[in-house]
């Protein structure tokens, strides 16, 4: 059947894989859960030539599972198991992904497996009994999704942004500008990040903004954990690109810092920002600043006499001993000078 009708055997193995989900067939045994086991490791290695056909059915049948109606608290555990091994499978799936997938696959993932994922980031809050663990493994998912299908994710965000810049609304739905703080960011998409945020900064209502600045805080650190030797690159050859938006961006954002509250919330993104700009730093340590830096010179004096340490020593321990030290004579830079 799997040579003749290879569209036919995936579906029958993707129906299998659906009927044996705990919530299908309630408590668990051994032998189930290696069946289960199994079935999902079928799925992963078929994934690697049938992408596509896999994909679509495991989106469906998590949107099936996320639309399922439960009674009491074993149920309830079954349909949370469900929904772990389904995002566990799509995230193996997904990082296993080729490269060289056709566009249509990046197109089916963004009509199709995006929402779905959203629903457990956006949805799935404080309060809920399994949150933390079903949100950490949809992130895990929108990751390795992001690896090579960066541009739907990118479009969604950019989408978002872009129709909050018209928003008159005081209360404003941020979600999916938060998901820049799980996708998987080099210093290529970075820099697009920074560009689009710099384009419609400006334009958002205070809420977006903060949302904005939060996530790309994360961003930066996401890059910094998962690409060390980019950022070492940073300081071996400048990125004009990068460093350009890095500072019109602070500019925006320093504007954006009118108050000590408002001051509080931003400094961390603004040091990142800084970091961003290598010869910033050596220009705003001169005696003589020119008139454009003389913010950056400020922020800077203002750092050193007003923010506590203890604040840069948690950014710090977000990374690896050796990217921090790297980062750490970065900060040393900009708040000794």
């Amino acid at each position: 059947m799997a040579a003749h009708k290879p569209v036919e055997w995936v579906q029958a193995v993707i129906n299998r894989f659906d009927e044996q989900l705990p919530v299908k067939t309630g408590h668990q045994n051994n032998h189930t859960k290696v069946s289960t086991e199994h079935n999902k490791e079928c799925l992963i290695n078929i994934s690697k030539y049938k992408f596509s056909h896999v994909i679509s059915g495991l989106t469906n049948i998590l949107k099936n599972v996320n639309n399922m109606r439960i009674f009491g608290e074993a149920a309830e555990k079954n349909l949370y198991l469900s929904q772990l091994i389904i995002l566990d499978t799509l995230e193996k799936c997904l990082a296993s992904q080729s490269k060289d997938c056709l566009r249509l696959d990046e197109t089916m993932l963004v009509k199709q497996l995006l929402p779905e994922i959203c629903h457990f980031i956006h949805t799935y809050r404080e309060g809920h009994q399994h949150a933390a663990e079903l949100r950490a493994s949809a992130s895990g998912v929108l990751f390795s999704l992001s690896c090579n299908n960066f541009n739907a994710v990118f479009s969604r965000i950019s989408t978002r942004l872009q129709e909050l810049t018209v928003c008159s609304e005081d209360t404003v739905d941020v979600h999916d500008i938060e998901l820049v703080q799980y996708i998987n960011v080099d210093c290529s998409k970075l820099k697009r990040l920074l560009q689009e945020t710099v384009l419609k900064f400006k334009a958002l209502k205070k809420p977006a903004q903060l949302a904005v600045i939060n996530s790309l805080e994360k961003a930066f650190w996401n890059w910094v954990e998962n690409y060390p030797d980019e950022f070492t690159m940073l300081y071996q050859r400048t990125q004009t690109d990068m460093a350009d938006a890095a500072e019109r961006l602070f500019d925006l954002v320093d504007s954006f810092a009118e108050s000590a509250k408002r001051k509080a919330a931003v400094w961390p993104l603004q040091i990142i920002l800084l970091i961003l700009c290598p010869e910033i730093t050596h220009i705003i340590s001169r005696e003589v600043v020119e008139e454009s830096k003389a913010n950056k010179a400020g922020f800077v004096q203002y750092t050193t006499d007003c923010c506590p340490m203890d604040r840069v020593s948690h950014l710090s321990c977000r990374s690896s001993r050796v990217i921090m030290g790297l980062l750490a004579a970065s900060l040393i830079s900009l708040l000794l000078v």
